[in-house]
């Protein structure tokens, strides 16, 4: 897929880009570096509304407290929406202070309380230490609800690429474990399916740009080990594995049309709708993957971001 296809806007950044092929030919500390490399495009200045603060929840089953990066509205209002935010990076990378102009935005935007989780990462710790750092934060975020000063009603889940899967992931735990009922999952450009990792289905030119086919095979198998793309996925490590899909939360799925999880974030909207799950699907034309963090102040990054917290407001009644 030719540079031509590109959003004119989104175009510069990629000149900056590190190259995310051959991640397996570096070692895990140089991995993480290309991943930082990135992140160090990304600018945001701290908005004066919003305070940022860290907790530590107890870990399942006896695993080390989770880090959490909260972000509450210095006007927040009683019983305010909360949001359980997981970060991107691929499984092996990332932090919540990645997202901090998002979080801040949003926090800001919409009233919400922000729950980011630092969750632990491949390869040293496989699934499903992810799954579970995230379920721990859900777990206290509503078991704490009073306490925090939000609702129990109007919880939501979000996350983008890796954070996208294990927030799908997480939707589909809480549901089975009937613990807990979530109020919204905001799934952004998710990376839902190791199986994109071994086939060639989603088309040759998809992923050309920044998440690319082997940075992806990468991922998952740090993730997964060998069996990434078998038969034996569970769908708590990969949520587009899930056959029954019935009884999930109200849905936003948002991709660009150049991204490597077009097609299966697509299918699994498609299968979400099957469900009668009530979702809502946006594509934008040009857009690679991360496009929005990278260039946020493009038109079609607010329309994007636009977009998802108008269905987010509709469907709390905000």
């Amino acid at each position: 897929m030719p540079k031509s296809v590109v959003n004119p806007e989104f175009l510069p950044i990629l000149e900056k880009m590190p190259s995310f092929d051959g991640l397996s030919s570096l070692s895990l500390p140089e991995v993480r570096e290309v991943f930082l490399t990135s992140v160090r495009l990304i600018e945001g200045r701290p908005l004066p509304d919003v305070i940022t603060r860290e907790e530590y929840v107890p870990g399942l089953n006896n695993a080390p407290d989770v880090r959490v990066v909260v972000y509450t509205p210095r006007e927040v209002q009683p019983n305010a929406p909360a949001m359980v935010y997981i970060h991107g990076g691929g499984l092996v990378s990332g932090h919540p202070e990645v997202d901090d102009p998002k979080c801040q935005k949003l926090a800001s935007d919409l009233g919400f309380q922000i729950f980011s989780v630092d969750y632990r990462l491949a390869p040293e710790v496989k699934y499903p230490g992810a799954i579970e750092d995230c379920y721990a934060v859900l777990k206290w975020v509503h078991e704490n609800a009073s306490t925090l000063g939000i609702s129990r009603d109007k919880v939501v889940v979000a996350g983008e690429s890796a954070g996208g899967g294990l927030s799908a992931a997480l939707s589909l735990m809480a549901r089975d474990k009937k613990e807990y009922k979530l109020a919204f999952q905001l799934l952004i450009y998710p990376m839902l399916d190791d199986r994109t990792a071994v086939n060639s289905d989603p088309g040759a030119n998809f992923g050309e740009f920044v998440w690319t086919r082997s940075a992806n095979k990468y991922a998952w198998q740090a993730y997964l080990g060998d069996k990434a793309g078998g038969p034996q996925t569970p769908p708590y490590a990969a949520a587009g594995r899930a056959t029954d899909l019935a009884g999930l939360p109200p849905t936003f799925i948002g991709v660009g049309s150049m991204d490597l999880f077009l097609k299966e974030d697509l299918d699994y909207a498609t299968r979400l709708m099957a469900a009668a799950v009530p979702t809502e699907v946006m594509v934008v034309p040009g857009a690679y993957h991360v496009f929005d963090m990278y260039v946020p102040d493009a038109e079609l990054s607010r329309r994007f971001m636009d977009a998802y917290c108008a269905a987010l407001k509709r469907t709390l009644n905000l």
